[in-house]
């Protein structure tokens, strides 16, 4: 396609209606100029193709292999995994005729009550942006292009569509964006979505500096922004501020505003034919790929069913995470333990993924009670536990206890069921349903080998029952294949190595967005700042019951002293680092490496460590490996708004390598030099503390008013210096009476003026 020629030759109406869809899941073609349809369907975890273009229907989908989702192949904290499970996506895409998948989402877990946390990676953005960037590779090597969502603060379900997030531009800088800017960078995604919300009083698909001047211009994004599927509430400021593509469509009378707004001159043609130069780009691209829309099968090839289904179930065991083991309970070793109690109808009706427009119709599902028919379990007797709502009574609970009372060893399968979790609202609390706590602690009472095992899209409340049992699994929604998955780990055929991407904390009270969450009167303030997750407890010194990036393994790993290519550079250069790990156990493993930078200084306030860089290793037992990471400047780095920039204070910083975050293994100091120089403008408001701090401020108030003011001013007394220091400028006329004029003031302020940088 020859994009130029094809744009030259369109007429206005056919632009405008390229920006927006023929029907709820492909934009239209222009058969007489040869331009192809685009077709996309959702695929965060499996690609979700309707058998009709009904965008309402979330039930009737072509068969798909139904992954684990996103929540939990980010607690693999697996790169090359996500990339794999990226490409097996991107197959049966091919298969059921499908240009772009609609994911991965990338949206930080700001609160444990946000509905769709399962369909989001982590609260950290550098974990988020990594497995994202890896997924979006391994979908678009295949020839289909992924779409990062949703751009940007779209943390919570709680009033989706019109709530105002209130964030700064330094949180929304380290926090919001950087998951995105990642995986724009390593990655290229042929699409972003934008958000339902506003950001700031502006709608997310209508924000000129999100779209234009951030994503666009600053990122360099090339590929097309489209809306969330109606998120366009005024189309002609949309496309003005950046967003090329209206989901779903036709949208007749929108692409009638458009072309009123460009004959009127209200909208410049030249920005129209840039938004529809992005989608003729898209199309070419798709066009490529060699992907017959037309033509779709009615479910994958029987080789990509079988195949994705394996790694469907690789993918569930990875990404399981050990939180307890005492005694070493696990693993149930099947020559061991000759009785089993299975406990909880999750083991016989599986939760494999949450609910909304994610919801994928599986190929086939295998339960945790089918799978323990294969490693060679004796007896395994199942009683469910609690009922369709994922609550207990007595009735439930007496049957679960007679059980494990005869039993060599309990597994109790607990969770959320499907109406607590899902797009469109949020959770109310992080609890268990009513009495699962009093079946596992009434188990427990009566088997001391009790293994619980957690199925749920975000973290739950354990704190009634954590210390009554010796081992918990975090499952998370683990897909199609996540009951063998489950199984595989308890039996010890896998080694657990997830690890946790949101902090578990105690109670609610005690998560990072408590006070700020929902909002009032339309608007949610993000007044935790930066503080988000681990970040706010590592700085508030709460306890977590388990830490972000925590899990345990049958095996151990050791490591040795770590080496830095210099213990202190110029914050231009980069900083190499390497730590040899050893699996010193008897079993085979993987052990997950997380890298913190922790900063010993800070003109403004700091997290006290953030992850910077993470790596997962597998050992065989005995092996060992050379584990490298390189820091560049933005590792150490901060965002201060009131210089639009990163900026990196002259000074120590310490890089911490670990096993987790609460079991740091090596610690190496290194001495940053900033070879930038950055001075905030001084007016007469500021307090005569930051003329005296600033060099060329000191100069200018030596010259006309005289370095011992202050010290008149104050007697000579600490305390009063101290409380002339704070005083602005502006008020030191009257301080001595009309001694130092309001004219010397002005003078002041002109002498610095030009001078910040």
């Amino acid at each position: 396609m020859n994009i130029d020629d094809v744009l030259g030759r369109l007429t206005l109406e056919e632009k405008a209606a390229l920006c927006s869809g023929d029907g709820a899941w492909s934009t239209p073609p222009i058969d007489r100029l040869s331009v192809p349809r685009i077709r996309m369907n959702d695929g965060p975890h499996g690609l979700r193709a309707p058998k009709d273009d009904d965008v309402a229907d979330l039930r009737s989908s072509k068969p798909s292999t139904c992954f684990p989702t996103a929540a939990c192949i980010a607690a693999s904290w697996d790169v090359e995994l996500a990339a794999r499970v990226g490409s097996a996506i991107a197959d049966e895409a091919r298969d059921l005729g499908c240009n772009i998948v609609l994911g991965p989402g990338i949206n930080i877990k700001r609160t444990p009550l946000c509905g769709r946390n399962f369909e989001y990676y982590a609260e950290d953005p550098v974990l988020a942006g990594d497995i994202a960037a890896a997924f979006v590779s391994g979908a678009q090597e295949r020839g289909v292009g992924a779409t990062l969502k949703h751009f940007a603060c779209n943390n919570s379900e709680f009033e989706r569509m019109t709530i105002d997030v209130r964030v700064d531009e330094r949180t929304l800088r380290e926090i919001y964006l950087p998951a995105f800017e990642r995986a724009v960078a390593r990655s290229g995604p042929w699409a972003i979505m934008g958000a339902y919300n506003r950001v700031n009083g502006v709608f997310a698909c209508e924000h000129p500096y999100l779209l234009l001047q951030i994503l666009k211009d600053e990122w360099g994004f090339d590929g097309l922004v489209m809306s969330d599927w109606t998120a366009v509430n005024d189309r002609v400021a949309a496309t003005a501020a950046g967003l090329d593509l209206e989901m779903p469509g036709p949208s007749n009378a929108n692409d009638a505003r458009v072309v009123e707004a460009v004959t009127s001159g209200k909208l410049p043609e030249t920005v129209l034919d840039e938004r529809v130069r992005r989608i003729l780009t898209v199309a070419e691209r798709a066009e490529q790929s060699g992907i017959d829309t037309d033509n779709p099968l009615s479910q994958p090839t029987d080789e990509h069913i079988a195949a994705h289904h394996m790694l469907a179930r690789e993918a569930a065991a990875d990404s399981i995470i050990l939180l307890k083991n005492n005694d070493g309970v696990l693993p149930l070793d099947p020559d061991r333990t000759e009785r089993i109690a299975l406990i909880g109808r999750f083991a016989d009706t599986p939760r494999i993924q949450g609910g909304g427009s994610s919801k994928v119709n599986a190929t086939r599902i295998e339960s945790v009670r089918e799978a323990f028919t294969q490693p060679g379990y004796r007896g395994v007797e199942y009683v469910p536990g609690y009922d369709e709502s994922g609550a207990a009574d007595a009735h439930h609970i007496d049957g679960a206890v007679r059980a494990a009372a005869n039993a060599d060893a309990a597994v109790v399968v607990v969770g959320l069921p499907d109406a607590i979790e899902s797009e469109g609202f949020d959770r109310e609390n992080i609890e268990l349903p009513n009495g699962q706590g009093d079946l596992i602690r009434a188990v427990a009472d009566k088997q001391p080998n009790t293994v619980v095992v957690i199925v749920a899209g975000s973290v739950v409340r354990i704190e009634d029952w954590v210390d009554a049992v010796p081992s918990i699994c975090f499952a998370g929604l683990g897909g199609q294949a996540a009951g063998a998955a489950i199984v595989d780990v308890i039996s010890g055929s896998v080694n657990p190595s997830g690890r946790l991407t949101e902090t578990l904390p105690k109670r609610l009270e005690d998560s990072s967005a408590w006070l700020n969450y929902p909002g009032e009167n339309g608007e949610v303030r993000y007044g935790e700042g930066v503080f988000v997750g681990y970040r706010y407890h590592e700085a508030k010194g709460i306890e977590p019951r388990y830490r972000f990036g925590h899990g345990l393994s049958y095996t151990e790993f050791e490591y040795g002293p770590a080496n830095v290519s210099s213990d202190s550079i110029l914050e231009t250069e980069s900083l190499s680092v390497t730590v040899p790990v050893t699996n010193v156990g008897e079993r085979d493993g993987a052990e997950v490496v997380q890298l913190y930078v922790a900063p010993k200084q800070a003109r403004l306030k700091r997290p006290p460590r953030e992850l910077k860089a993470f790596r997962k290793v597998r050992l065989a037992a005995g092996g060992r490996d050379e584990v490298a990471f390189v820091l560049s400047n933005r590792d150490f780095a901060y965002y201060d708004p009131s210089f639009a920039d990163w900026i990196i204070d002259d000074g120590e910083y310490e890089v911490q390598i670990g096993s987790r975050p609460d079991d740091i293994r090596q610690r190496v100091t290194v001495h940053i030099q900033a070879t930038r120089t950055f001075r905030r403008e001084l007016s007469a408001w500021n307090p005569m503390r930051d003329w005296l701090d600033d060099e060329l401020g000191r100069q200018a108030f030596d010259a006309v008013i005289g370095s011992d003011l202050v010290d008149r001013l104050s007697g000579g007394v600490s305390a009063e210096r101290e409380k002339f220091l704070n005083i602005p400028l502006r008020k030191v006329p009257q301080l001595t009476g009309g001694a130092v004029a309001e004219e010397a003031i002005d003078r002041l302020v002109e002498m610095v003026a030009g001078d910040a940088q």
